[in-house]
């Protein structure tokens, strides 16, 4: 039950990220209920992995969200992983709110709108490393953590209500190789001031033990590329800025120049070296310079450890890339986690790669990949650290979530809540508990326009994808009759060789014209309907397929 009428409420909402991995969207509202400001805390996309067809980037529906634009104190980014702040250049036009973020962050954001062209019109303020800055009625603290690219943060959310710590990504990393370890010391702060609820990363909850350190990678990287004679590439997350130090570092160690192919590694390590980042690592090549190097001094570094078709792994294996090369002998490295839902494209390219003879090396043959993520020792950690009365998983599918449940409640918490995208946790006054769910989903990026995942525009595509098309122009003369045979066009349903003619889609057309009584045949939507019916039927009869059929009356 509510407080008082009128009485403000702290109030957390998850519009992306809660019960999924990616498209982070979070929303911390207070005040009272019909007058409440909003923090909003990251805007990031997810990547499609061929579903459904034709989609490659997805946003959260901000709907709800716009129709509170004023309302909105501020954008706070955690850190400039894409699924935190990969949305922010198509999204932010529909919120014009002030956009907050830490030096490298905003470094990574600029990119992205310059090449929106909103450079200069969003406005960004930038905090310091373990800085403080007010946001409306939400005094946020940041506290420095560890994760996959520089700079992550965990914020501390200060209000009339009480303090949240919203964790964001993160790990508990000794040797995280560029930048500093974990703020324990701040978080233990936190914990001794009194936390009244934890946001938190949910990813690894499944894992025992802990996630393992970036530093500890070096030597797993060098004794492959060591046993290798000829060109070695490496895939690995354009972001992680760690990886591309420790590589650097083997490719000194074996007498190897590094080459970085994809668009985003050169645009995250410029963002990084203007940040004061990898200022160790050797000089690097582009494409262009690395075509001319030998087999032996090569070490390439790619986009796609996912599997994505445009990137420079996918090309490589295929032997389409426009400049760099690999052959028979040549190995490549896959030093990154599979995200759920892409194994299959992962696996296309291993079976690629093998089948051109080339070596395939995962974390199966050596230590080459650590996560960012937390596993269930680093959890308990930080329970221990910041003691929270409240626990919120988030940041994981339902499973993820509710092993972190679990964690949470071992680790002493009074209350633990799960949540999924769309519901409104009411934090403060007690108890907390689910009080509203509002409307939540996902946009699709079509062309340069955003539409809904699940709305027409995708959906007919995809059953065009999965039945075919077929497209019959009918000319009929004002008293109803066929003036000429139909024409009839199709996608998707026939192989090369097979004869449309065989069909006879002309005589089924006839015949359903002549069956409609002739007083009837002057209304065009009876005669599209009873010719769509009867070249439907010819498909369903011919091939078992029920293809999405259209028909253009032509009146002569």
């Amino acid at each position: 039950m509510s407080g008082e009428p009128g009485a403000d409420e702290l109030v957390f909402l998850p519009l992306g990220g809660a019960g999924e991995i990616g498209m982070n969207l979070n929303l911390y509202g207070y005040g009272p209920p019909d007058r409440r400001r909003w923090l909003v805390v990251d805007l990031g996309i997810t990547f499609a992995s061929g579903e459904p067809p034709g989609v490659s980037v997805i946003t959260p529906d901000v709907a709800y969200l716009e129709a509170r634009r004023e309302d909105i104190a501020g954008l706070l980014l955690t850190h400039a992983h894409e699924d935190h702040l990969g949305a922010v250049h198509y999204l932010w036009p529909r919120l014009r709110c002030p956009v907050y973020a830490t030096r490298f962050a905003r470094a990574v954001l600029e990119r992205k709108l310059t090449e929106a062209g909103l450079i200069g019109e969003v406005p960004i303020i930038e905090v310091p490393l373990s800085g403080r800055v007010r946001i409306g009625p939400f005094d946020v603290e940041l506290v420095t953590l560890t994760h996959s690219i520089p700079e992550p943060n965990a914020l501390a959310i200060r209000t009339g209500a009480g303090l949240v710590v919203h964790t964001g990504d993160w790990k508990l990393d000794p040797d995280p190789v560029v930048g500093v370890p974990a703020d324990e010391a701040a978080l233990t702060r936190l914990g001794d001031e009194g936390v009244l609820a934890m946001i938190c990363d949910s990813t690894n909850a499944l894992e025992s033990g802990r996630s393992g350190s970036e530093g500890d990678l070096h030597a797993g990287l060098l004794r492959i590329v060591e046993s290798c004679r000829d060109r070695v590439a490496v895939t690995c997350f354009a972001s992680n800025i760690a990886r591309l130090q420790t590589l650097g570092d083997v490719a000194t160690a074996t007498g190897r120049r590094l080459v970085l192919a994809g668009a985003s590694l050169k645009r995250n390590v410029t963002a990084a070296r203007e940040c004061g980042y990898l200022a160790d690592l050797p000089p690097v090549l582009d494409e262009i310079g690395g075509a001319f190097l030998p087999r032996r001094e090569a070490l390439y570094v790619c986009t796609g450890s996912q599997g994505e078709g445009n990137a420079a792994l996918s090309r490589l294996a295929s032997g389409a890339h426009p400049r760099l090369l690999l052959e028979a002998g040549d190995a490549v490295i896959f030093s990154a986690r599979v995200i759920p839902g892409h194994e299959l494209g992962v696996g296309r390219i291993h079976n690629t790669l093998l089948r051109r003879g080339i070596r395939v090396f995962t974390q199966r043959d050596a230590a080459v990949h650590v996560s960012g993520h937390p596993a269930a020792a680093e959890l308990r950690d930080m329970y221990a650290m910041v003691r929270p009365r409240l626990a919120v998983p988030v940041h994981g599918e339902l499973r993820h979530m509710l092993a972190h449940a679990a964690i949470a409640r071992e680790c002493g918490a009074e209350e633990v809540v799960t949540v999924e995208n769309g519901d409104v946790l009411r934090l403060a006054p007690a108890p907390a508990g689910i009080i509203e769910n509002v409307p939540s989903g996902k946009w699709a990026l079509e062309g340069n326009r955003l539409v809904p995942l699940d709305g027409n525009l995708v959906r007919e595509r995809t059953k065009a994808i999965y039945k075919g098309v077929a497209v019959a122009t009918v000319a009929i003369s004002n008293s109803g009759d066929l003036v000429k045979e139909p024409l009839l066009s199709t996608i998707g349903l026939l192989e090369n060789g097979e004869d449309l003619a065989g069909l006879r889609v002309g005589d089924a057309i006839g015949k359903a014209v002549d069956d409609i009584p002739p007083a009837r045949r002057r209304d065009d939507d009876v005669l599209r309907e009873a010719i769509r019916v009867a070249v439907r039927r010819v498909f369903r009869d011919a091939f078992d397929k029920k293809p999405m059929t259209f028909i253009h009356v032509v009146r002569c």
